[in-house]
């Protein structure tokens, strides 16, 4: 059995991105953001990868990580309709995925052993691995799990606005975490969203969540009674893990440890970028953060 499975959710659609950015060639020898990620979990010693893709990117990842990281183990999942319970009857306008919660699931097979999530397009850093990996192996049960949230300010687009969970953390523990939409700079520069003014000083989940497997079950079960809560015209809505972690936090059935990465994230969201992600990475592997050659 594995020491530790990383979850790299890699199925979204890009929209605001126009395209699979998931599988867009960033680093200087063309390497997908998630290379980075990926050597980093290895490096931390996170043994097993999983991808959740759409159907067209699998055969272009496999590729991709043949024969590389020796003793460690790769799967391939796909999230698409197929994986939704038989109950639920998928309306024929719906286009849109069912959130990263079903994104898991998809996956769900392959998770045997305590699992982290990360999103494909994100650039989190080295610090966030070494701390998954110590926490993830403190974990027992399915009313425990952990994160690693960042400063808001550290996650922002100069290109447009941003989702993120605002967190609530006291004594080291995630009290309560918002979805909140539209994070964006003003022509002054200070920090605005749909919600309101942001300081840019909030703490911010960025879908770093690790749990125990036997915890599956009980995202499955939320799953299904998002899909049975859904009404017929809801063609947008998707299942979410932070908001799927506060609602089970609200419940008293889930008890979450936070610590902090130090380190400053970027990534991809839209097309414009592009440009500063490609220059971040090369100055990366200049100053020997990263090889020449990842892998």
């Amino acid at each position: 059995m594995s020491k530790a499975t990383l979850v790299v959710l890699a199925g979204g659609l890009g929209s605001r991105f126009g395209g699979n950015k998931q599988i867009s060639g960033v680093g200087p020898n063309g390497e997908f953001l998630m290379e980075y990620s990926i050597f980093d979990a290895i490096s931390a010693g996170f043994d097993h990868i999983v991808f959740i893709l759409k159907a067209e990117m699998v055969e272009e990842v496999k590729a991709k990580f043949a024969g590389k990281y020796a003793g460690v183990r790769f799967d391939y999942a796909v999230q698409d309709y197929g994986t939704i319970p038989a109950f639920y009857s998928i309306p024929a306008e719906r286009q849109k995925p069912f959130g990263t919660v079903h994104a898991v699931l998809a996956a769900k097979e392959y998770l045997h052993s305590p699992f982290a999530t990360v999103n494909a397009d994100d650039y989190y850093g080295k610090a966030a691995y070494r701390i998954l990996a110590r926490m993830l192996g403190g974990l027992k049960t399915a009313g425990e799990g952990v994160m690693v949230p960042y400063i808001l300010g550290n996650t922002m687009s100069p290109n447009g606005g941003v989702t993120r969970g605002i967190c609530k953390i006291e004594g080291g523990l995630l009290q309560a975490v918002a979805e909140t939409k539209n994070i964006h700079y003003t022509p002054a520069g200070s920090v605005v969203s749909d919600a309101g003014a942001l300081s840019g000083n909030e703490v911010v989940s960025m879908n770093i969540w690790g749990f125990h497997p036997v915890f599956v079950p009980v995202m499955q079960a939320y799953f299904e009674g998002f899909l049975k809560g859904l009404g017929p015209g809801e063609l947008k809505a998707e299942c979410l893990l932070p908001v799927m972690v506060d609602d089970l936090l609200r419940q008293g059935r889930l008890a979450v440890k936070a610590e902090a990465s130090p380190d400053r994230w970027f990534g991809l969201t839209y097309q414009e970028d592009r440009a500063a992600v490609m220059e971040e990475l090369k100055r990366l592997h200049q100053t020997g953060a990263y090889p020449e050659v990842l892998g």
